[in-house]
């Protein structure tokens, strides 16, 4: 995938990675769900402006944003226009499998990649990735279509502006980090 398509604002790749095909080093599957993030939004990264730490979200588009969340797990995103990215919360395991099941120690197919963390364990996908183009090896990035309906929705694991809605995933599908929650009607 060219840098130019992700050259924009991030919600509107967010939107248009759901369905595209992701590996690493062969490794991937296509993307079912994904969270926006950019300089405006007080719960990004980006906010307080440029720091060591974020210094890849105000490199090219194209590129990677790899950080470590909680001092736990790996969290990949996918830099977009300065300052903003899109953080990969699942794929649908299905380019070798069996590997993302080794490096997890799990063999369920839906939680191999159902969250950020698991996602990246499962790709192998450390800070040894941050900054580095992603039309270049290990990435392989293909454009696809989703196989549902995308929806989009409030961000999960946050403090603030939980309720914007630049989740974007694939409805029904097994695979996603958490399921949309139907919303009650009036009334209920």
């Amino acid at each position: 995938m060219p840098a130019a398509f992700f050259a924009r604002p991030a919600v509107q790749v967010a939107r248009d990675l759901v369905g595209c095909v992701l590996r690493v080093d062969g490794v991937g599957g296509p993307i079912v769900e994904t969270e926006a993030y950019d300089r405006t939004d007080p719960a990004s990264h980006s906010f307080a402006g440029p720091t060591r730490r974020n210094a890849s979200m105000f490199g090219p588009a194209g590129h990677a944003y790899v950080y470590r969340s909680y001092g736990l797990h790996w969290c990949l995103n996918l830099v977009c226009e300065p300052g903003s990215a899109v953080l990969l919360r699942a794929l649908e395991p299905r380019y070798d499998p069996a590997t993302m099941a080794a490096r997890r120690g799990l063999d369920d197919p839906r939680r191999l990649c159902a969250g950020p963390g698991r996602l990246c364990q499962a790709l192998g996908v450390t800070d040894a990735q941050d900054g580095v183009p992603l039309d270049r090896a290990p990435f392989h990035l293909a454009f696809g279509a989703p196989d549902g309906t995308v929806v989009a929705c409030g961000r999960i694991g946050l403090t603030r502006a939980v309720e914007t809605p630049w989740r974007f995933l694939v409805a029904g599908s097994r695979f996603v980090s958490r399921p949309v929650r139907p919303r009650p009607r009036q009334g209920d």
